[in-house]
């Protein structure tokens, strides 16, 4: 217990402690911020349910500060500069986006604002403007004011796995394809790895385009790297038994939907079986409504080999309830 207190860095330590000369040192905080004992170098922020719970980590450099994901909103991006430079008491000198979610890429042009330069995969990049526009149709303007007004743009560091050399590190950027996400970066450092929402501690999966089997081949692939230090997308960062908990996780929506044996379309009343027993196996997990467009594109998925069971056009694709504006 004792352990687990000292390993918080509260909100308020941080805003009575923040040193004049650094920038942004009055931008209040709406999140959580967490500095493990074990590793001082690294941070995380933890944005607010109203922006889904999303981590961002930091690494402190000799010469700065490399954050990881850049967040949902532009006043929670700034929020995470702010976070890291008072716990560093150095400056973020660049950022690195995981995949494109817009809970990973919204804040880019924050970071870019204040000089601060963001890096992300060719793969990465070239999805950005499809999934900007589909989210901002979703969520503009529920999050108005705060929401990107142009297509966020970081910069690519190229198609292939490499190392960048960023604020003194040397930070290994895996190349890799589709998992919740059609692709993906890893960055491993040291022992550690930060992973974005291939991993999440304690919270349901975004599974909206189906690619289960892909996103378990990624878990093997980050598995090799032998991590000793997992840091998920959302929910607090632990050891390589997160890679173990997702892995079977997966593995137990494909075998529940398998049992339903899907043809196409979905049909609403067994997804929502299987919805059912997953918040009951996983109770307390948090981000249930992630399921109601995950569940359907899994179905789909598994069920491309099957001949559909129907040529209808209706709106059965979805169950009763689909809100895709609850998604990030």
């Amino acid at each position: 217990m004792l352990a687990r207190a000292l390993r918080l860095v509260s909100l308020a330590l941080l805003v009575t402690a923040a040193p004049a000369c650094v920038k942004h040192s009055s931008t209040p905080m709406t999140g959580k911020v967490e500095v493990p004992l074990s590793d001082r170098r690294i941070g995380q922020y933890i944005s607010s349910g109203w922006s889904f719970d999303t981590s961002s980590f930091w690494i402190e450099g000799p010469e700065g500060v490399v954050v990881i994901d850049v967040q949902f909103l532009p006043s929670v991006a700034a929020e995470v500069i702010a976070a890291a430079e008072r716990v560093t008491r150095k400056k973020v000198v660049a950022a690195i986006v995981l995949h494109a979610n817009p809970d990973k890429f919204n804040g880019t042009a924050t970071f870019q604002a204040r000089g601060i330069e963001v890096w992300t995969a060719e793969q990465v990049l070239a999805v950005i403007p499809e999934v900007f526009a589909r989210r901002t149709e979703a969520f503009a303007e529920r999050y108005a004011p705060d929401w990107p007004t142009a297509v966020p743009q970081p910069k690519s560091f190229g198609a292939a796995t490499t190392t960048l050399k960023l604020a003194g590190l040397e930070l290994k950027a895996h190349v890799l394809g589709p998992g919740c996400s059609a692709a993906h970066v890893v960055i491993e450092w040291e022992d550690h790895v930060f992973v974005g929402d291939l991993v999440a501690n304690k919270a349901h999966a975004w599974l909206e385009i189906g690619e289960t089997d892909a996103w378990l081949q990624r878990l093997s692939e980050i598995e090799a790297m032998t991590p000793r230090h997992v840091h998920p997308g959302r929910g607090r960062s632990a050891g390589p038994e997160l890679l173990t908990a997702q892995r079977e996780y997966l593995q137990t929506v494909i075998d529940l939907v398998k049992a339903e044996k899907p043809t196409t379309p979905p049909d609403p009343a067994a997804v929502l079986r299987v919805r059912a027993e997953l918040e009951r196996k996983y109770e307390g997990y948090r981000f249930p409504v992630f399921l109601e467009i995950g569940l359907p594109a899994v179905w789909r998925r598994l069920a491309q080999a099957n001949p559909p069971a129907s040529t209808s056009t209706n709106e059965g694709d979805q169950p009763a309830g689909s809100n895709p504006t609850s998604q990030p």
